[in-house]
Parts: C-alpha cells; structure tokens; sequence
C-alpha cells in the first residue's frame, strides 16, 4: 500500500527489509512493514510548578511551553518516532513526561537561588529554566519553541510577594510625595529666577542696542570711505590698462611692418635661390644624359660579351652537374644493390641456421622421447625379473647379440690359422682317465681366469658357466 504524510507529518516504517526505522513522507508499505503517523506540530503545555527558594520560601511559577519534535536534525527525529510517535502528544503519558522534566529542572535552579535574585532576575531565570529543561528534552528529540514564565505567585500560608508588592506600593508613594513637594520647590525658585533673568536680560539688550548702533554708524561712514578709495583706484587701474594697451599696440603694429617687409624680402630670395636650383637641376640633367649616352656606347658590347660568358660557364656547370648526379645516382643503386644482396644473403643464412636449430631441437626431442622409452622399458624389464640386475644385463646382453658379436670377432680373429693342439700329461699313460685328466686341469684353469677378467673388466661370466665366489 502506498502510503503519503501530510505536510506536518512523518512516517515512521518499521519490518521486513528495515534494520530500525526508517523516516520518509512517501513510501510503499510492503506486507511484513508497519507504518505510523506521527505529527510534527508543536504543543502548548500549561504548568503551574511548585517551587522553594534557598530560603526555603515556597512560591508558584505559572510556565507555558511549546513544545515539539526537533525537525531540523534526523536523529532527533529518529529519536522521537522511537520513544513518544505511538503515543498521542496530548496524552497523559506525554504531558506527564514534559511536566516531570519542567518541574525537576525548575526546582533545582530555584533551590539555589534566593527569594530576591528569583523576583529581580525573572529574565535571567527563565533563560536558565530553558536551558536546562533543552538539555533534558534532546534525549527524547524534543525542541521548545516557546517558553513563557507568567508573574510568580504565593503559595496560600506565605503572603511573600503579597507584602513585597505592599512594600513597593508604600516606597512608591512616599517617592510620590517626595518628588511633588521637590517640583513645587523647583516652581517657585524657578519663577523667582525667571523675572530675575528677564530683567537682567532686558537691561542687557537695551545696552547691546545702543553699542550696536554706534558700531554700525562707524562701520557706515569707514564702508563709505573704502568704496570711493575703491572707486578711485579702480579709475586709475582703467587708465594704465588704457595706456598699456595703446603702447601695445603700437609696438605690434611695428612688428607686423617689420615683419611685412622682412617677408617681402626672403621672397625675393627664395625665388632667385629656386631659379639657381632648378638651373643647376637642368645642367646636372644634361650631364647624366651625355654620360648615360657614352656608357651605353661603350658598356653595350661589354654586356652582351659578359652575358654570352655566362651563358656558356652556366652551360658548362650544368652539364657537369648533370655528370655527377648521373655517376651519384649510378652509385647509389649499386649501393642499394649490394645492400639488397646482402639482405638476401643473411636472410638465407638465418633460415638455414632456424632449420638446423630446428633440426636438433627435433633430433634432441627424439633423443628425450627414446631415453624416457627405454628408461620406461628397462623399468618393465627390471619389475618382471624381480629387480635382478644381473639377470637383467645378461637378458639386454644375449637381445642385443653381443656374445654373438663376440663369437663372431673371435671366429674372424682366428680365421685362417691352423693350430695345434698337443697335450701333455705325466700322469699314468694307461689309465683310462687320461684325455679326461687333462679336459679337468682346463676346468681347474676356468676360475682363477673368469676372477682375473671380473677384476680388470668387471664383467660376470654367465650363470650358466658359474657364480664367482665374490659376485653378487
């Protein structure tokens, strides 16, 4: 549901998807929210608190405050929608709250004041008043617009103020008397002093008048003398302007003859020195035509002979130059020629070591891949004999073909030979064992042979031939 706030108004929305409470003046109440309305608009409370002064003089001080939520700052506000928005602002619970706080703070602040700062001071103890019950109020996000502390008042027993204002009535009267006697006194001095004045005063004008009017003949008759000094002077001053003038004009008048005739004669002079000009203008005119006339004459020739010349010295540096840009140019190819070439060249030869570095890499690789075959191989061989390395020599030995190798090598060593054979024997002669006598002395040879090859080669003969006494 949507939900708007009036202008003094607040929605305070609470549950699903809120952590606390959130304050906003439109919103959509979602299913699992609770959304309340809370007002903004200040209150008037009206309190009449009891009170006792540090003289323990109990009296009455009648308040009004206006009261309201704090909307200039949100946590004031949050403050506020938390602990008082589910509870009307005129409700008891409200009323009570404010009350307790306004009652509390205004009896401490009397308790340490006495009678007579409370009643004289009425401004300042307001002020502190507020103050104080400001600061209670912020923890519930309260704000008071107005505070309005009416006339103190007795509390029925104790009549304080009651003669305190006797008191002021009475000091107030007496003052009244003693300030119309004090203006009756003032009056009657003040008119006896008032005729005194004025008689003095007119005695001082009537003589004022008479120096006034001496002082003012005198003054007429000096004026009249200074004007016609002033007047005489000035007709004076008229004369010698008059006279200055006339001999001013005089003295231009000279000038300006002098200067007529003067012009007159640098005239003269002018045009008789511009005739002289342009006489000697026509001669000097006259004498660079002739002298023109004979260069042209005579540097005619030298002009054409010298352009000719070069003419012919340009033809000739440029064929030159020609020439040269040709060989240049001849030798810049053959130059670009051999650099192609040698481009060419180190090209190939970087392919042909790539293919050959190629080429071992492979060869390389084949060489890993067979080791790790055979290693391989050797493994399987080694586990189906049981880890006999002996029997395993002796398998790669007789696969591979090397006892026939042997045999062969031997074969072909005595190829060709004829031995012979001859066997001694210095035993019994006639005894039927005597060719078998000599076969058992071969035998005998047999292991004393096979220990001296184990020990210079380190080979094993055979199991089939036996097993040396110190062999594995």
């Amino acid at each position: 549901m949507y939900r708007v706030a009036n202008a003094s108004e607040y929605l305070a929305i609470t549950g699903v998807g809120i952590n606390d409470v959130k304050l906003t003046k439109k919103a959509w109440v979602l299913p699992g929210q609770s959304c309340t309305v809370f007002d903004l608009s200040p209150v008037n409370y009206t309190f009449e608190v009891q009170a006792m002064s540090a003289e323990k003089l109990p009296f009455i001080l009648p308040a009004v405050f206006t009261i309201g939520p704090k909307v200039d700052e949100y946590e004031s506000l949050l403050k506020y929608a938390r602990l008082l928005s589910h509870h009307d602002k005129l409700s008891n619970h409200v009323t009570d709250l404010v009350q307790g706080v306004i009652e509390g703070e205004t009896r401490v602040l009397a308790a340490s004041m006495t009678m007579e700062d409370i009643f004289k001071g009425t401004k300042e103890f307001k002020k502190e008043v507020f103050d104080k019950v400001q600061l209670e109020l912020n923890q519930f996000g309260l704000l008071i617009y107005n505070a309005n502390v009416k006339q103190l008042v007795d509390v029925s027993g104790h009549e304080y103020f009651s003669f305190l204002g006797q008191k002021t009535q009475k000091e107030a009267e007496n003052q009244a008397k003693v300030d119309v006697a004090e203006a009756k006194m003032k009056g009657e001095i003040g008119a006896k002093s008032r005729q005194g004045q004025t008689m003095q005063n007119a005695a001082k004008i009537d003589a004022e008048t008479k120096v006034y009017t001496i002082q003012r003949q005198g003054e007429g008759k000096k004026e009249e003398v200074k004007v016609n000094a002033e007047v005489k002077i000035y007709e004076n001053k008229r004369e010698a302007e008059v006279a200055e003038a006339n001999a001013e004009l005089a003295m231009k008048k000279a000038g300006w003859a002098k200067n007529a005739k003067m012009a007159e004669v640098e005239a003269n002079k002018v045009v008789e020195i511009r005739e002289a000009e342009l006489q000697r203008d026509v001669e000097k005119m006259s004498a660079m035509t002739q002298t023109e006339k004979l260069r042209a004459e005579f540097l005619s020739k030298a002009s054409v002979d010298f352009e000719a010349k070069v003419q012919k010295a340009n033809w000739e540096l440029y064929e030159k130059q020609k020439a040269a840009e040709a060989v240049l140019y001849k030798k810049e190819k053959e130059a670009e020629a051999e650099r192609v070439s040698a481009s060419a060249s180190l090209f190939a030869k970087q392919q042909r070591a790539d293919a050959e570095l190629y080429a071992k890499k492979k060869e390389a690789e084949g060489l890993v891949a067979l080791a790790e075959a055979q290693g391989k191989y050797l493994t399987k061989l080694l586990e189906a004999l049981g880890g006999n390395y002996g029997a395993l020599r002796d398998y790669l030995m007789i696969n591979g073909g090397m006892y026939q190798e042997i045999a062969k090598t031997n074969a072909e060593a005595i190829q060709g030979l004829q031995p012979k054979i001859s066997i001694w024997n210095n035993g019994d002669q006639m005894g039927e064992g005597g060719a078998m006598k000599d076969m058992a002395g071969v035998y005998k040879m047999l292991p004393p042979l096979l220990n001296a090859v184990h020990e210079q080669t380190g080979m094993v003969p055979p199991a089939w031939i036996g097993k040396l006494s110190d062999a594995n």
